[in-house]
């Protein structure tokens, strides 16, 4: 199991889930301002608000993540013609009890033009871990800074129009850090799988009770 210590998946961590760190981070993070965000874990424990969940609440969470925009009567037609009156009702509950965090708009960053993944790793000099990833999040090429186990302290997933725009990043911006002690870069080649709404974990886990 890869332990992410990053205070984000504290959540996370309290379910024992397994974390696929490579594919899993590469559509959250500073670049996903505009992609729906279903946080299903979020302030949730085991003991509570995940045991609550009903059939409907993964049906309309299933729905959600495929299309946000989507009408509560139509959600009612989908889901054995359900009144919108029942939807609304399960969609402001699992937005009080923050599982939905927000809605907006999926990006298809090939075609705006930014090709090229990069996962970084680094070491940093003891004690300037927190500035460092600090220091390195507000680059808006970045869309995940994690601490991770291992040989290295840190990871950075970024994307980049060109190779050039990523060697300018490494080069000035975490060569140039007196903190910042070793880099290896990753580029992805070819992405299998990329994001995931849960709902198909939380079906499972709910059949196991």
């Amino acid at each position: 199991m890869i332990k992410v210590v990053n205070r984000i998946f504290q959540p996370f961590l309290s379910l024992s889930l397994m974390i696929n760190w490579l594919f899993f981070p590469l559509t959250y993070g500073r670049l996903h301002t505009f992609i729906i965000t279903v946080q299903l874990f979020n302030h949730m424990t085991i003991n509570s608000k995940y045991n609550d969940l009903s059939d409907l609440d993964i049906e309309i969470l299933k729905k959600l993540s495929e299309d946000d925009r989507i009408s509560y009567r139509q959600l009612g037609r989908d889901l054995d013609k359900r009144s919108p009156i029942t939807i609304k009702k399960h969609v402001e509950e699992l937005q009080k009890s923050g599982i939905i965090k927000n809605y907006s708009v999926k990006l298809d960053y090939e075609k705006l033009g930014y090709n090229i993944i990069a996962l970084i790793e680094i070491t940093i000099s003891k004690g300037k871990m927190f500035d460092v990833e600090e220091r390195v999040a507000q680059n808006p090429n970045v869309f995940g800074v994690y601490d991770i186990t291992g040989t290295f302290d840190a990871l950075i997933l970024a994307r980049f129009r060109t190779r050039e725009d990523l060697s300018k990043m490494i080069k000035e911006e975490l060569h140039t850090s007196p903190y910042v002690e070793h880099t290896n870069t990753h580029i992805v080649l070819n992405i299998i799988k990329e994001g995931c709404s849960f709902t198909g974990l939380i079906e499972k886990e709910k059949k196991k009770k």
